[in-house]
């Protein structure tokens, strides 16, 4: 199965790790240093040029997506990750 990130970006549902709204960045420390530590990496890939509404985490690369948290969740039809 395939999740639509926004703009033309889409992965596999397989490599999904995790989906943050976008205000988990500014209310959790360790949230702030994993993000930090990416863009270091440079595994951190912004969609588009609307405001980021979700941090979304793969097996590879975090991404900043312009679609929120919710509804990322209800593409993945998966209860757990919001």
């Amino acid at each position: 199965m395939y999740v639509h990130l926004g703009g033309e970006k889409v992965i596999l549902s397989s490599e999904l790790v995790a989906i943050f709204d976008i205000s988990i960045e500014k209310s959790s420390k360790i949230s702030k240093q994993f993000v930090s530590h990416a863009i270091k990496e440079k595994q951190v890939m912004r969609i588009g040029e609307e405001e980021p509404k979700s941090i979304v985490v793969t097996k590879n690369t975090v991404y900043y997506s312009p679609i929120s948290s919710a509804t990322l969740k209800k593409k993945t039809n998966i209860q757990s990750m919001v």
